[in-house]
């Protein structure tokens, strides 16, 4: 059966899997259409499996920006192919996993994985996937690295950011590098050719 990829900018079909949840110490399951109903942001972070060594040391970046993306009103959602329970074992063994209390959840059928393009069915893995759901389901960020290629969760928190301050403001845009108070960009045709002028205004 041929698997429909989510784009950025198109609503994501509601999707569940099986967790172990750190923060409890239990399993659990979560599902997009309940982060939704809560009014949440989802942030997925796809890595390609437990017990490998990149991988703990992404993990670790993201548990040190966990409360700012919990400010920011995001549900982490880690992912790989392994099961809950190699999940939970991974967490409590590896130092590097200790300060991880957001969900890790399981694809063991690599359907979520299909979804967002990330699926590598010559090992039966993930690649570094992050993805930003927001509130009304819609894919407004996507990021695909390779396997030997680390991500920056700080930058992750940065886009973040601007999100959720680009859904309050909707006529604005956010240029490079932007961060929370900082100038904005609102598109029109004044702005045509005149982006430097309006970059450098107080």
């Amino acid at each position: 059966m041929e698997t429909t990829l989510v784009s950025v900018g198109s609503n994501v079909p509601d999707f569940e899997m099986e967790t172990y949840e750190p923060s409890h110490g239990d399993f659990g399951k979560v599902s997009l259409a309940d982060i939704k109903k809560a009014g949440k942001w989802t942030v997925l972070v796809f890595y390609p499996a437990d017990f490998t060594f990149v991988c703990p040391t992404e993990l670790a970046d993201l548990a040190d920006q966990q409360v700012k993306l919990a400010e920011l009103g995001a549900h982490v959602v880690a992912v790989s192919t392994d099961t809950k329970f190699a999940h939970m074992v991974w967490r409590n063994t590896e130092g590097l996993m200790k300060n991880v209390k957001y969900t890790l959840a399981a694809d063991t059928t690599g359907a979520v994985s299909r979804l967002f393009g990330v699926y590598d069915s010559g090992t039966g893995l993930a690649l570094r996937g992050t993805f930003i759901i927001n509130p009304e389901g819609k894919l407004v960020t996507s990021e695909v690295n390779f396997y030997n290629v680390g991500r920056d969760a700080g930058e992750l928190v940065r886009k973040m950011e601007a999100n959720v301050h680009l859904m309050a403001n909707p006529s604005e845009a956010c240029p490079a590098k932007w961060t929370p108070g900082s100038k904005t960009l609102k598109p029109g045709k004044d702005l045509v050719g005149n982006v430097a002028a309006a970059m450098a205004l107080n």
